[in-house]
């Protein structure tokens, strides 16, 4: 699966083509440089895609919050709301074949969270959707999404990274042709994953697949993977991080010195204690396990899920 590259919907922009309303653009280095080298982008702009010149009237969100309308700074009247939504719909589907999608910030076409909603007389609102972010992100629930300024913190672009080869091996799997047998594979693979992100969901999904073999597959992969998405968006912490290491350095006991053990160990309480960085006990974990291999560990996830240059392991 991983031989060609995972395909990424971006905001054009950020690629820096020249395509925001004042005919300039947001050139993100870390997506067109860092990022590029691993996934394949597919540039959107979706004022331009609705026929909106460069340069143009800038646009702007007014209205209610949870369901502004993007409309002229100047022109009032130009309501481009139902344009946008009917552009969503139609990306949507061309995208099907996406495994993440990286939006610009603070847009009202394009923003996550926190785009200003504009109101009568200057009045403060709570922040807004982007209308084609809201209207795309719909139609895909489970997508990994994110801003391109949250990619700029460590821990938040290694969290949408790894979502995005899980979804990438989710849709590979479907390819395949999913059984009973490959969903527990791929859940036995994101075990401890899961359990780093979210241990809560790491046990009723446990439960809900150890009951397989009473529910329809076809009703049930779906509620599985939604909930496996929604549980990989937590952050692991050191807590939860040091509890899987724990867990993995626990098949090596029968095959580590008494001082090996204790290194380990050691290295992990450090890490806990916010001594060292991830990378330290991890490496040290991966070395033992080349040194004495285990055919169920060299299968999880939570040692490399993704390729190794894009982990930022010293900042967690």
């Amino acid at each position: 699966m991983r031989a060609s590259k995972v395909k990424l919907g971006i905001s054009a922009c950020l690629l820096g083509a020249e395509v925001r309303y004042n005919g300039g653009h947001r050139l993100s280095r870390l997506c067109s440089s860092n990022l590029s080298e691993y996934f394949d982008f597919i540039s959107v702009c979706p004022e331009v895609g609705i026929g909106m010149p460069i340069p143009r009237e800038p646009i702007r969100l007014v209205g209610n919050p949870l369901a502004p309308r993007a409309v002229g700074t100047v022109d009032h009247s130009r309501d481009v709301t139902n344009a946008l939504s009917t552009y969503a719909e139609r990306m949507a589907v061309e995208l099907q074949g996406i495994s993440g999608y990286i939006f610009m910030q603070q847009s009202p076409s394009c923003g996550l969270e926190r785009v200003k909603v504009h109101q009568e007389g200057g009045q403060p609102s709570k922040p807004g959707r982007g209308i084609y972010a809201a209207a795309f992100c719909r139609r895909h629930p489970d997508l990994p999404v994110e801003e391109d300024g949250r990619l700029n913190d460590p821990v938040l672009r290694e969290n949408f990274i790894t979502r995005v080869y899980t979804y990438a091996e989710w849709q590979h799997l479907l390819q395949q042709g999913l059984t009973r047998r490959a969903l527990i594979a791929f859940h036995s693979r994101y075990k401890y994953l899961l359990m780093a992100t979210d241990p809560v969901r790491y046990k009723s999904l446990g439960r809900l697949l150890g009951e397989l073999n009473r529910h329809d597959l076809g009703e049930l992969a779906p509620h599985y993977f939604r909930e496996l998405m929604s549980a990989l968006k937590q952050c692991a912490t050191r807590s939860t991080h040091s509890n899987v290491l724990q867990h993995l350095s626990g098949y090596l006991k029968r095959v580590l010195s008494s001082d090996e053990k204790q290194e380990m160990k050691q290295l992990i309480g450090q890490y806990r204690e916010g001594i060292v960085p991830l990378a330290v006990p991890l490496t040290l974990l991966k070395h033992h396990f080349r040194r004495h291999p285990d055919c169920y560990i060299a299968e999880q996830a939570y040692l490399q899920p993704h390729p190794e240059p894009l982990a930022p392991s010293n900042a967690l």
